[in-house]
């Protein structure tokens, strides 16, 4: 009997993503308990494999984040795990960072139809990769993270050798050496996680290893724009009441005030956490010599609306960075700021 020549492919057996786990061999005939220690023991990988990457991912954070603080954008792409990984750490980014949805984008092959059922035959298109950026006005101050676990993905490839061809920064993420795939990019990042439990299923050690990877460069980039405070996102977006509350949790830890005062403040800044926290100190700051003069009728609302202005120009001038505007103003956050009552009354 004669074969046709197969059409099916290469063989991708060489990559460390699709190699047998020999840790695995009897995963069938485990019990339930010996499954989850196994799982448990194997899964400390990821960590390893990020550790590995560590000096790639500083550097990425360091390129990112010139880029974004000369107007470019963040985009991930991928397809299946890979690419519903991106779309998940963009949508995080809103909420947790009160950033633009258009800031960071997650692009998907198949479009948001793929979050919900499986389309990973789209992301043979290489082509693909390319229309989808171009659809998302891609450009070249832009950049690109070009999510493939076992590095092959035409759909990626085709989407980094475009953002490389238009100038834009490309930073491929795969979880198999470059040896073994290489990709289009200015920087590599290689978490090596090895072979899965379950051959092939790069949902396991290699999406975790991903999802730690990409939570590492969102939050390094907004570390570095000046989002974050100490270890609090002060620009979170006060969106629902679990939101509201660490909120004022942030005014009262950094701020001293108590949540009264605090959802005076968030009321008067429209619900920016670092306008509150500026705005408390300046208000410390100026009420010894607040409490000297005789005040008018109405006298603590346009006080207050006066420092609101002050914070408010402060901000747009030296911010993003609370702790840089902090110190040109030469005032600090400290506990015991006392907010008037008539302050929630001021023009806003």
């Amino acid at each position: 009997m004669s074969l046709e020549p197969s059409s099916t492919g290469s063989d991708r057996g060489h990559l460390l993503t699709e190699q047998p786990n020999p840790a695995s061999e009897g995963l069938d005939r485990l019990s339930t308990d010996a499954l989850v220690d196994l799982f448990c023991e194997n899964e400390r990988g990821p960590q390893r494999a990020v550790a590995g990457a560590a000096g790639v991912l500083a550097q990425a954070i360091d390129a990112i984040t010139d880029r974004l603080r000369a107007g470019g954008r963040l985009f991930y792409l991928g397809a299946g795990t890979s690419g519903r990984l991106g779309v998940l750490d963009a949508a995080e980014c809103p909420p947790t960072f009160c950033t633009p949805p258009e800031l960071v984008q997650g692009v998907l092959a198949g479009g948001a139809a793929a979050l919900l059922r499986s389309s990973e035959g789209l992301e043979d298109l290489a082509e693909a990769g390319r229309q989808d950026l171009e659809a998302r006005g891609f450009s070249g101050a832009d950049c690109l993270v070009g999510i493939a676990a076992g590095g092959t993905t035409p759909y990626v490839h085709g989407g980094l050798t475009y953002a490389r061809e238009i100038g834009a920064l490309a930073i491929a993420m795969a979880c198999v050496p470059a040896a073994q795939a290489p990709m289009p990019c200015d920087l590599d990042i290689r978490l090596l996680t090895g072979p899965e439990l379950l051959t092939g299923s790069t949902r396991l050690k290699a999406g975790t290893a991903t999802k730690m990877a990409l939570n590492i460069l969102s939050t390094g980039v907004m570390v570095r724009l000046g989002k974050v405070h100490g270890n609090r996102m002060v620009d979170v977006a006060v969106t629902n009441s679990k939101l509201e509350d660490r909120a004022l949790r942030i005014l009262r830890d950094l701020a001293g005030v108590d949540r009264q005062q605090g959802a005076e403040l968030l009321d008067l800044t429209g619900g920016s956490v670092k306008l509150a926290l500026l705005l408390a100190a300046l208000i410390t700051a100026n009420r010894d010599a607040a409490s000297d003069a005789a005040p008018e009728q109405g006298s603590a609302a346009s006080a207050a609306a006066s420092t609101l202005e002050v914070a408010r120009g402060l901000l747009d001038q030296h911010g993003p960075s609370l702790r840089a505007t902090l110190a040109v103003a030469g005032v600090d956050l400290a506990p015991g700021v006392e907010v008037q009552a008539a302050a929630s009354k001021a023009p806003q």
